[in-house]
């Protein structure tokens, strides 16, 4: 008597299973995503349907935030297997924002409604990609030139560079934190925008001086290795940029994070290469004239060059 229920229960299950992939299925476009800055790619779940898709004005594609204004599309390119559709654009898109993509004409049957979806990017792999970007392919030291003062002053050893790697990249995360919060609370509410490089720099002071309380009782040698130089990282560039850049790209706290942490450890990469480089330079035969800060340059500026081959790479 049971076993009609159990093929009853099994059957509804199997449906409800099938219903997402029917519903897909029903669907022109199985997939879109961004192609660089003007392109979004269209994959076709039914190329056979694919009629009319070469035409641009069958799209309107505009911004979730902004759905009253449209962004023409210069061209639509359907592909030889008609499979994918290619959408170009004449300017630039903001891919950190989703867009809306309505196909008006999806297939030949007439009286279909048109079919609206989404593009957008991973929000993940976008956090990824801020903190790869600041870490290696706008490293704050060999792409921006920012924080030489400090990076230079101690490079000499690989302990000191990696004591003040890890303090940098502690004193920049906490300082955009809070440089975030301030921004985003105080600042900007009250109109206050104006005096952005004020309050960060007094956030980054606030920081290192507790960072300097800690270390004169925690590591004392450490401490003394630094010298003047912890004291330089109160108004260092590297320091302040990173609350500046958060404030006018609008990040997030979570951007704003990997913003902190990739400049962190991209500045902490920059001085470990470069202390392992002069460490062995001092075995090196090198003229009298070169001796010192000069080839210290030079290495510097070969680190630059090779940090340049990171241009271009994107993750996502």
């Amino acid at each position: 008597m049971m076993a009609p229920n159990y093929r009853r229960i099994l059957l509804l299950l199997l449906c409800g299973l099938l219903l997402p992939v029917a519903a897909r299925a029903a669907g022109l476009a199985a997939k879109a995503s961004f192609k660089g800055t003007n392109e979004i790619v269209l994959s076709l779940a039914n190329p056979a349907d694919a009629k009319g898709l070469g035409d641009p004005a069958n799209y309107r594609v505009s911004e979730e935030q902004n759905p009253d204004i449209s962004l023409p599309v210069a061209q639509a390119l359907v592909s030889a297997d008609r499979s994918t559709v290619t959408l170009s654009f004449k300017g630039p898109l903001n891919t950190r924002l989703t867009h809306l993509v309505t196909l008006h004409q999806r297939a030949t049957n007439k009286g279909q409604a048109p079919e609206t979806f989404r593009v957008s990017k991973s929000y993940w792999g976008y956090l990824l990609s801020i903190l790869v970007s600041a870490l290696l392919i706008n490293n704050f030291v060999f792409t921006k030139y920012l924080g030489l003062c400090v990076f230079f002053g101690t490079s000499k050893r690989k302990a000191t560079a990696k004591g003040m790697g890890i303090t940098f990249t502690i004193v920049m995360v906490v300082s955009a934190i809070m440089s975030w919060f301030f921004y985003q609370y105080i600042l900007k509410p009250y109109q206050l925008g104006f005096l952005q490089v004020v309050i960060f720099i007094g956030l980054v002071s606030l920081t290192v001086q507790a960072v300097d309380t800690v270390l004169r009782k925690v590591n004392p040698t450490l401490f003394k290795a630094f010298g003047v130089y912890l004291v330089l990282v109160i108004a260092n560039c590297v320091i302040i940029a990173v609350p500046l850049m958060l404030a006018d790209n609008e990040y997030n706290f979570l951007e704003s994070l990997m913003l902190a942490l990739g400049a962190g450890g991209g500045f902490l990469l920059a001085l470990y290469l470069m202390s392992s480089a002069r460490e062995r330079m001092e075995l090196a035969n090198i003229p009298p004239t070169f001796k010192g800060v000069p080839i210290a340059f030079i290495v510097a500026g070969q680190f630059a060059l090779a940090f340049l081959g990171f241009s271009g790479l994107k993750l996502f």
